[in-house]
């Protein structure tokens, strides 16, 4: 008759091994999927501002007909139709995961992602003023990484 209670389980040995692979798995899963949610923030932050750069020009081809001068407005959220999700009329920085504001100091465009960065976007909104063109072919500037913010 055998000892069947040497042949349960697993060793100390193979345990400790388990633990060690499904480590290194984790240490190189991890940084992977970060960088992932990173583009994809990324992308979506690009999403919006393609879409506020399209209401912009929307908004100018609109004041054209009406005054016969395009213009885009002051803050860049009063000429959108539909404001992205998010959007705040803060006057200052998103502070906020996934809020959007116009920042009128600085005159740009913020929004926090959810590792709490904050991103901006340089808006020029042009010269709004008799004879002046006021038109900017580019009122949205590339985006410009921010510092975390510490809550």
């Amino acid at each position: 008759m055998t000892n069947s209670n040497k042949t349960k389980g697993f060793t100390l040995i193979e345990l400790i091994m388990v633990t060690i692979i499904l480590g290194i798995l984790a240490a190189v899963a991890i940084p992977r999927y970060m960088t992932s949610i990173t583009k994809a923030e990324e992308a979506a932050e690009d999403a919006v501002i393609s879409s506020i750069r399209a209401g912009l020009e929307t908004y100018a081809t609109e004041e054209l007909m009406k005054d016969g001068r395009p213009e885009h407005p002051v803050n860049p959220f009063e000429g959108l139709e539909t404001k992205p999700a998010g959007h705040t009329t803060d006057a200052t920085d998103a502070n906020v995961d996934g809020e959007w504001t116009y920042n009128t100091t600085t005159t740009a465009i913020t929004h926090m992602r959810n590792d709490n960065s904050v991103h901006h976007w340089d808006y020029n909104e042009g010269i709004h003023t008799a004879g002046a063109e006021a038109l900017d072919t580019t009122p949205i500037g590339p985006r410009v990484a921010g510092a975390s913010v510490v809550s």
